[in-house]
């Protein structure tokens, strides 16, 4: 069965889903960015390394905890070189307004919180600029 106008139908959702996670990861980028220049820092450790099934190098999950200037304790997820185990000293910055959505460990020694999002936002942007091109030139060009 031949629907017509299909192949515009899956470039426009390529295109929706590429660009809606280069946009996730452009806004993180933007976080962690504002928060290494202008947030507040604090010692932190990492509490917890997670490794997924099948020992896969890219599904280990670490998860690091510290205090705010007024002793709240906040854990959360970060990206981490696998050289961080658990007990491993960290810097924490963060901003004060909202430690759990902004916490990380970017910094000095630890650019990985700063790359991952950087390629993501990178490579998913142009793959959604990539179909886009194909779909304008699909439906208006020489298809």
């Amino acid at each position: 069965m031949h629907v017509p106008s299909g192949g515009y139908v899956v470039l426009a959702l390529l295109i929706a889903l590429f660009g809606a996670i280069a946009w996730k990861y452009a806004r993180r980028l933007v976080t962690v960015a504002r928060v290494l220049r202008r947030g507040e820092r604090a010692p932190g450790e990492c509490v917890r390394v997670e490794t997924e099934p099948y020992n896969r190098s890219d599904a280990t999950r670490h998860f690091f905890a510290f205090s705010t200037a007024d002793g709240t304790r906040v854990e959360f997820e970060d990206l981490a070189s696998r050289s961080t185990d658990e007990g491993t000293a960290v810097t924490v910055t963060y901003d004060p307004r909202d430690p759990q959505g902004t916490a990380t460990v970017a910094g000095r020694g630890t650019w990985s919180p700063v790359l991952q999002p950087l390629v993501l936002t990178a490579g998913c942007g142009l793959a959604a600029l990539g179909f886009t091109i194909l779909l304008c030139y699909e439906a208006f060009g020489g298809g």
